[in-house]
């Protein structure tokens, strides 16, 4: 049994995959070759907006805009401390401080109410200048945009949806990608909509915020690649990844609705899922389970070790409890729905190509 099943997603789609491989070796176009620039029309045209800007990984698509903008010292951004740390150390990298929010116990996403009270305090306390909020699509489900973009709008925030996990999500029928001032996602294997290395993308309706993002992933270039005129990185995509992006695409839809398949499935047998709610349409880039104590989940994961199952524990340790941020001066405690999950959370194998045989066997092994 495998956790993420990629060889038989390989299966499906390699010989047009190295037709692509081959024309790239033929043309030598490696870097933002012409893929690249196929991959991101599609992306655009799938997501239903103006811009898709290809990057070299998901962490530098949540990095771009926030140089775009100018944040940093004396800055605050809110985010979550339960997630991958790559979404507040792109903040602290630009010398800006990310200003924790717990999360739901339910969704595991941003809490609006705690959100705007963390606000309120930092514009109260004067010490930091609020400037965006960096939400996070927990596992593949979205946050509660249409709460986030009020609170932004109220207090003058930019917001940038953190759509690692969630690429192909939707609330309703408006999709991930099209949410806050920009998005950001993550083409990492493991992703919903992942490569065979690491890329990114943004997205925005926002022509003059999707030129400053291409010129900033080009070392600050736009018209003369040897002329900066910002300061920038080098975010640029290879073309071999958009090759095998183009590829996967293809049968995009489709993995989402087995993936859709795999979800309902687990959730006939278990009701400690990660919550969904009504309208929200998750990508499922992983399935989360929360046991009553940190000695049940230690149990289980002994269990499920023994029977052959593979999982893992996403996230075993809050961002604020990090050692690379103990400088912010949070303190165990300070986030008790985030320490909580640490300590209970388990997310269990999922991918398109799980088979209900296998699910049952998960299944059996958790109850007995």
């Amino acid at each position: 049994m495998e956790f993420l099943d990629l060889k038989t997603q390989q299966k499906r789609i390699r010989k047009p995959l190295e037709k692509r491989l081959n024309t790239i070796l033929d043309h030598g176009a490696y870097i933002m070759g012409p893929e690249v620039h196929e991959l991101e029309e599609k992306l655009a045209e799938y997501c239903g907006v103006k811009h898709a800007i290809s990057c070299s990984s998901g962490t530098d698509a949540l990095l771009i805009p926030l140089m775009a903008w100018g944040i940093g010292p004396g800055d605050a951004v809110f985010t979550t401390p339960f997630t991958y740390v790559a979404t507040a150390e792109v903040i602290a990298l630009l010398g800006a401080t990310p200003v924790f929010v717990d999360v739901y116990d339910s969704t595991f996403n941003i809490d609006c109410e705690k959100l705007e009270i963390a606000i309120q305090e930092t514009i109260k306390n004067g010490e930091l200048k609020p400037k965006a909020i960096i939400p996070v699509d927990l596992f593949g489900v979205p946050a509660r945009y249409r709460l986030i973009e009020s609170i932004a709008k109220k207090y003058n925030l930019k917001v940038i949806e953190d759509g690692a996990q969630s690429f192909g999500a939707s609330i309703g029928e408006k999709k991930v990608g099209t949410f806050g001032d920009i998005a950001a996602t993550s083409f990492y294997p493991a992703k919903p909509l992942g490569c065979y290395g690491d890329g990114g993308a943004m997205f925005t309706n926002d022509d003059n915020l999707a030129e400053q993002c291409k010129a900033i992933r080009i070392h600050g270039t736009s018209s003369d690649k040897y002329n900066s005129e910002v300061i920038g990185l080098n975010g640029r995509l290879d073309s071999m990844q958009a090759a095998v992006l183009l590829e996967k695409l293809t049968i995009f839809d489709e993995e989402l609705e087995m993936r859709n398949k795999v979800n309902d499935y687990y959730r006939q047998f278990l009701n400690n899922a990660q919550y969904i709610p009504n309208n929200y349409h998750s990508a499922h880039a992983l399935f989360s389970i929360t046991l009553g104590s940190h000695k049940k989940r230690e149990e289980l994961v002994e269990k499920l070790k023994k029977n052959n199952i593979p999982n893992v524990i996403y996230y075993k340790y809050p961002i604020h409890l990090m050692k690379g941020f103990h400088y912010l001066g949070y303190k165990n405690g300070d986030f008790p729905i985030s320490e909580n999950l640490s300590q209970t959370i388990v997310s269990l194998p999922m991918h398109p190509y799980l088979s209900e045989i296998e699910i049952d066997s998960i299944i059996n092994t958790i109850k007995k």
